[in-house]
């Protein structure tokens, strides 16, 4: 493939470790087969490469491409039926979600994330019913929507051996429930059949399977109440023989904080560092509830955090002490977990939200997060999270040409004060509008808002034509017990904090009594 050039007004390189930003005035990046060759003036960059082909954005910034850091399904839990719950009760309400092909699936959700820069994803599938060959074709069919479509994938599937609706053992909470009730309800745990061995034998397969250069895969403990210490530890040795990081929900919420207390009798973190999990191939997704020493544990063994921000608040979680975590130099990267605040997977609108959340009281500027910072996170530190580390989130030499090209004009129409620092500009009114072009190791997979790969509509279409299908028998069948079990899951959890406080309303410091 011949060398080729883009050049920009601006050209984003990354953010240092201190949080300032390495952006480059009048500037080109050269690249060949996916891979960055040169960053620099463009002058300097052309002449270095004179036969190649140039394309140019006359008023543009280019920022390396996006990574959502923790993404689990294609159409919003509410358009397939479950409404917002805190998140333990919306397990239940889940329940009565609609079935689509994984496939089908995968793309809506990818036509949204590149929509909005989004190059790279950290895709944990879960849930899926069947045995294991019926698993192994709902991922390949996950992978086979990024393959098309262009887009890069780290992938997991989330390991969960226990506790799978509450947070006690599957046959306990049958106990709980009336019989027509719990006979319905065990056979739904029984058509998630995988066990933990073949857990094991999926990671392998889709190992042995990937000839994708764009897709990695890596592994999953879903959460402490998921897993069992012995499955916890197998995993690491996975991890370990492997080279391949992995990816925890952890202390998303109060409830889980108790859970662990009560299992442990201290908190999920400092159990996972006496299990030896910890370190930076570990991401904790959420990690809302850990305390101060939580903090100083993941910070001193260098394990990643993904914050969830627009999740959070949907599922009222709480808010993570992001700040906190930066001052320690934590790597953080930012996922849109199930949907953002618009219900849908917009990377742009989720870097604003983690830029305003945490403007707390005060004027301390290291109170508040950077745009710098927050860019960081949606790109350097994200990429970190992944199977692909250091080979994606910043524009320097020898890095896999991803890029997102930003219409600086149609962002800040109809004036924008030369004052204000283009990136901040950007990332306070750029929209999925203003994405001019998207690029994937080095291949334009979208331009002015068209997919140049695969034909939106016409998969927009075929889900349409899927879901206006009444529900079948199965679908039927868990929107039945949805209504049953909703209430008893309900019960289960009136109480269940007993050495774990409700966090007050964020906004009760400044209110007035």
């Amino acid at each position: 493939m011949t060398v080729e050039i883009v050049t920009a007004r601006w050209i984003v390189k990354g953010v240092t470790k201190d949080g300032v930003l390495e952006m480059l005035d009048d500037a080109a990046l050269a690249h060949q087969d996916g891979v960055v060759l040169a960053v620099g003036p463009k002058a300097e960059v052309t002449d270095a490469y004179p036969d190649a082909s140039v394309t140019a954005h006359s008023n543009h910034m280019i920022i390396p491409g996006l990574v959502n850091s923790h993404h689990h399904i294609g159409l919003p839990p509410l358009q397939l039926g479950a409404p917002d719950y805190p998140l333990e009760l919306w397990f239940a309400a889940r329940l009565a979600m609609r079935k689509i092909d994984p496939y089908l699936d995968t793309m809506f959700s990818a036509f949204e994330m590149i929509a909005s820069g989004v190059t790279t994803v950290q895709h944990i599938q879960g849930w899926a019913m069947g045995d294991f060959d019926q698993v192994v074709a709902s991922a390949s069919g996950v992978l086979r929507a990024y393959d098309d479509i262009g887009m890069r994938v780290s992938y997991c599937y989330a390991v969960r051996e226990q506790n799978r609706f509450v947070y006690e053992a599957d046959e306990e909470f049958c106990k709980r429930l009336p019989p027509d009730v719990a006979k319905v309800m065990a056979a739904h745990f029984a058509r998630q059949t995988l066990q933990f061995d073949d857990f094991m034998q999926l990671f392998d397969v889709l190992v042995a399977n990937n000839d994708n250069p764009r897709t990695r895969i890596q592994l999953a403990p879903a959460n402490l109440h998921w897993m069992s210490d012995d499955g916890l530890l197998a995993i690491q040795e996975k991890s370990s023989s492997a080279g391949a990081p992995m990816h925890m929900h952890l202390l998303e919420t109060a409830f889980q904080k108790e859970y662990a207390f009560k299992r442990t009798g201290t908190t999920a973190v400092k159990h996972l560092e006496k299990l030896g999990l910890l370190g930076p191939h570990m991401t904790l997704g959420h990690g809302v509830w850990m305390t101060k020493e939580d903090i100083e544990i993941c910070a001193g063994t260098g394990t990643c955090v993904c914050h969830n921000c627009s999740s959070n608040f949907r599922l009222r979680s709480g808010v993570l002490p992001l700040m906190e975590l930066q001052k320690r130099g934590m790597t953080v990267g930012m996922g849109m977990d199930e949907a953002g605040i618009n219900d849908d997977r917009d990377m742009l609108q989720e870097m604003r939200m983690a830029l305003t959340v945490h403007r707390v009281p005060g004027m301390t500027i290291t109170d508040v997060p950077s745009p710098a910072q927050v860019l960081r996170m949606a790109t350097e530190h994200g990429a970190l999270t992944t199977a692909f580390g250091a080979e994606i989130g910043r524009l320097e030499p020898g890095r896999q040409m991803d890029v997102v090209v930003l219409d600086y004009d149609s962002a800040t129409y109809p004036f924008q004060d030369p004052d204000i620092a283009p990136l901040d500009a950007l990332i306070h009114r750029a929209k999925t509008k203003d994405v001019q072009s998207v690029m994937i190791a080095g291949r334009v997979v979208y331009e002015d808002g068209e997919f140049t790969l695969i034909d939106r509509a016409a998969i927009l279409a075929q889900i349409a034509e899927a879901l206006a299908k009444p529900r079948d028998a199965e679908e039927q069948e868990r929107h039945w017990l949805r209504e049953q079990v909703f209430p008893l899951v309900e019960d289960f959890y009136d109480g269940y904090l007993q050495n774990t406080s409700q966090r007050t309303p964020f906004y009760q410091g400044s209110s007035s009594t």
